[in-house]
């Protein structure tokens, strides 16, 4: 641990730089040591991976198709493969997608009832891979590395593959909301597609997809406009008052509805002494503070909730109700 400088040996010191006595520049040999320093303000200092932050919470939507995604692989292709989200970053759409001079299979993406769609693209050596595995070829055999775009056909074959990636998609989305994600279209080129403007921010997960000794990359691209809408839905997303919400008090509310009370139609009522309560005998007429032309008073418990007019009904006493009392 470095020594702690004392109250005193502070007041000497920034009295000797006031003085002079303590230079405050550094010599050739020490400046070099600062060679690969860059200036810091202080003040606007960011966290690296801020930008993602502005969709918080995304990455639990993400880690959530990632495990449904990979058992559906497994299912699809009967091979033992795991999917892991390695990173979540945001970019310009076109600088994005400057790079992806052979990006192997492009799916566009309807995100509705969202109002703009995403974009997911499995790299050529899944491409690849996964189209051998489907078209029979062995586990020991090695992967083909193919230096070539996607043929029509083997676009075809991988379309029931990323409409997969669809439906883990909406069971990902399904605690925010009801989402019918669908494959539009399905491309080999990346200056063929487009889903926003060149210079529209982009919030792009990378995915890692082993089968076997083979791993590629898969990207799902989502433009922030179409995340926009769901950024107040995803900071709520872990607080505790949606977490109660969501459980013990929607149970409580849904078992208060089924809690038994007693209705009492009052047609009037009238006060007596104890004396008068055991003087009463068969036959006896009490007049009740009743008027027959007034509705009835209905008590829930002991509150009055309801107005109601009495009558018959099948044979039965009845009250019709006539309104909720103020």
């Amino acid at each position: 641990m470095e020594p702690i400088l004392s109250k005193t040996e502070i007041t000497d010191l920034l009295k000797a730089i006031h003085e002079g006595r303590v230079s405050l520049e550094l010599d050739e040999k020490q400046q070099t040591q600062f060679l690969h320093c860059t200036p810091a303000n202080l003040f606007q200092l960011t966290r690296p991976d801020s930008k993602q932050f502005r969709i918080p919470n995304f990455d639990i939507i993400l880690d959530a198709f990632c495990r449904s995604y990979s058992t559906t692989l497994s299912n699809q292709l009967q091979r033992s493969l795991s999917i892991s989200r390695t990173k979540l970053e945001s970019f310009e759409f076109q600088k994005f997608m400057a790079d992806k001079t052979n990006p192997g299979a492009i799916g566009i993406l309807d995100m509705n009832p969202l109002k703009y769609g995403a974009m997911i693209i499995l790299d050529p050596v899944i491409s690849f891979s996964v189209l051998e595995i489907m078209l029979g070829a062995s586990a020991e055999l090695q992967t083909l590395h193919l230096e070539r775009r996607l043929t029509a056909l083997e676009l075809t074959i991988l379309k029931a593959i990323i409409s997969d990636a669809c439906n883990d998609l909406n069971k990902a989305f399904s605690q925010l909301l009801e989402m019918h994600s669908a494959l539009i279209k399905l491309e080999n080129n990346a200056r063929l597609v487009s889903i926003v403007e060149p210079e529209a921010e982009v919030i792009v997960g990378t995915f890692m997809l082993k089968v076997g000794e083979h791993s590629g990359e898969i990207h799902l691209i989502f433009p922030f406009a179409t995340l926009e809408p769901l950024r107040d839905s995803l900071r709520e997303l872990l607080n505790i008052p949606t977490i109660i919400k969501s459980t013990w008090q929607s149970v409580l509310e849904d078992e208060v509805q089924e809690v038994p009370a007693t209705i009492t139609a009052l047609s009037g009522n009238i006060t007596l002494s104890i004396k008068q309560i055991l003087d009463l005998r068969k036959g006896d007429i009490l007049d009740l503070d009743y008027d027959p032309n007034v509705p009835l008073k209905v008590l829930v418990e002991d509150k009055i909730k309801f107005l109601a007019i009495p009558g018959t009904h099948n044979g039965k006493k009845a009250i019709s109700l006539t309104g909720i009392y103020q």
